[in-house]
């Protein structure tokens, strides 16, 4: 039987098993509903549907983790899609694969979101760079206060980071890059970073792989 036939053929028997990823997206914030997350942290749902970050008297820093967006699932390989925006020298990160949450930063890797906009020279601290691994390959910021789009799809341990339509780390080999003392878990959480300064997201969506 010729290849394509048989390929026809296979799609249209039920329970033959397709190549094709048939995932679909999970929403995980649609402006409502918060049952697929957790934190600690003072994220308030605005009229707009997006969800602030209003950080309390002498919350600061990242050391925080509880106060991190959490999705209560674990995830290996995924597709996650979600918006941002965040005012003039904003910080955060999107961390994935964290294998204990009492210290996101030693225990998973962090794709950056920091106000880059203008800057021509750009590391792994930078936006769209994996923190102490890999720097990004454009820079994709919009300006301070703008919504962007972060698509981040991690299969097989390469990492691909597409922001507003820029990709920003294109098949990253996080087994061959990443420091050697540093363990890649088989899975793990994924998380949105309280940095202790405002911040929006919104639309937040996943697909496992």
């Amino acid at each position: 039987m010729k290849p394509v036939l048989l390929a026809l053929v296979a799609a249209l028997i039920p329970g033959t098993c397709v190549l094709a990823d048939h995932h679909e997206f999970k929403t995980i914030y649609d402006g409502k509903d918060l049952s697929n997350i957790k934190t600690k942290g003072n994220w308030k749902i605005q009229e707009d549907g997006s969800l602030y970050l209003d950080p309390r008297p002498g919350e600061r820093g990242w050391t925080r983790y509880g106060s991190y967006l959490w999705l209560k699932e674990d995830y290996k390989d995924f597709t996650i899609d979600f918006e941002y925006k965040h005012p003039k020298g904003g910080n955060s990160g999107l961390y994935f694969r964290i294998y204990d949450e009492s210290d996101a930063t030693a225990h998973g890797f962090e794709v950056q979101i920091l106000d880059c906009f203008g800057k021509k020279k750009l590391g792994p601290h930078d936006l769209g760079g994996v923190i102490q691994t890999a720097g990004p390959l454009v820079n994709a910021a919009k300006k301070p206060g703008e919504w962007n789009r972060m698509v981040v799809t991690l299969k097989d341990n390469k990492l691909t980071v597409v922001l507003n339509g820029k990709k920003v780390q294109d098949g990253l080999d996080l087994v061959g890059k990443k420091r050697p003392n540093k363990k890649l878990a088989e899975k793990g959480k994924i998380a949105i970073q309280d940095h202790g300064q405002p911040f929006w997201v919104r639309n937040i969506k996943v697909k496992a792989h």
